[in-house]
């Protein structure tokens, strides 16, 4: 299998191609994103798979474990490919709470951008996300000052892309007046339609938008009318949330994780659906709470 093969092809932005269909690192680690997973043989084998498969879009982020994601991903893949990519977050921390605070002083940053340069084993990162609102939702508010320290580390050569994860229009404005961005990382789904004008405004813009949690969010109403509609295609939520998300806009990369090859190899064939205009208004319907006739 090449880049090609999977589903949606390849998204080309500022001089990468990224895979449409990605793969998101976070179930690599431990019970709830803590310490090591249980078999990490089996992690460091979902990795190479990713690969194999052709996947060049990996994210993952050096507070998840914290460090357990990216010192696995060093083990299964360095020395990297050329084409692949693998983009990163920072701007939080774990607490003892399994709480994500924020850490967003440019010290702080600087010193996150190390630890993922020296736990990936790299001289550069790709693309560095900055973290920015809550755990599903922007918080408002301006960016100028991390996101500048990001573009400081940029001119250094430290970094070679920035992204943003967890905001809003008029953030996404602020850091472009600061330096270009090549992706927005927000929560966003067939349940959660609150950034349907963002995403349509970074297609134009030429602009990865990289949705995460696909089935969060969902009320019972909601996931009740998804299960239905996959029972009619013979189909699985995931498969159809994922294949809805690729339908989409073009500009969306999806990232769904996993610590299974099976269930790698599953999303991927679930994201492969083609979903005729009838599926499509129908799952439409559901994230803008409507029912269609007959259903």
């Amino acid at each position: 299998m090449t880049k090609n093969d999977l589903p949606g092809g390849v998204y080309r932005t500022a001089g990468l191609e990224l895979t449409r269909f990605g793969y998101g690192a976070m179930q690599l680690a431990g019970p709830g994103v803590f310490g090591p997973p249980k078999d990490r043989a089996a992690a460091v084998a979902v990795l190479r798979e990713a690969v194999a498969m052709g996947i060049t879009h990996i994210d993952t982020a050096d507070f998840y474990g914290p460090h357990v994601t990216n010192e696995i991903i060093r083990e299964a893949l360095a020395p990297y490919p050329d084409e692949l990519h693998i983009v990163t977050k920072v701007g939080a921390r774990r607490d003892e709470q399994g709480g994500w605070p924020h850490a967003r002083s440019p010290q702080e940053l600087r010193t996150q951008v190390h630890e993922n340069l020296r736990n990936l084993g790299l001289d550069a990162l790709d693309v560095v996300n900055l973290r920015v609102g809550g755990f599903d939702s922007p918080e408002p508010g301006s960016i100028a000052e991390p996101f500048g320290a990001l573009a400081d580390l940029q001119r250094e050569g430290l970094i070679r892309h920035l992204g943003l994860s967890t905001v809003n229009a008029e953030q996404l404005a602020e850091a472009q007046a600061i330096a270009p961005v090549v992706c927005v990382q927000n929560m966003y789904n067939i349940a959660r339609r609150g950034d349907d004008d963002l995403v349509d405004l970074t297609a134009r813009q030429g602009i990865a938008y990289v949705p995460y949690f696909p089935l969060g969010g969902f009320s019972p109403l909601q996931s009740d009318e998804l299960q239905d509609a996959a029972r009619r295609l013979a189909s699985t939520p995931l498969s159809l949330a994922l294949a809805w998300l690729l339908h989409r806009s073009p500009n969306m990369l999806i990232i769904a994780g996993t610590s299974s090859v099976e269930h790698l190899r599953e999303n991927a064939a679930g994201a492969a659906l083609q979903l005729p205009p009838d599926a499509l208004a129908e799952l439409d319907a559901i994230g803008r709470g409507q029912l269609l006739p007959g259903k």
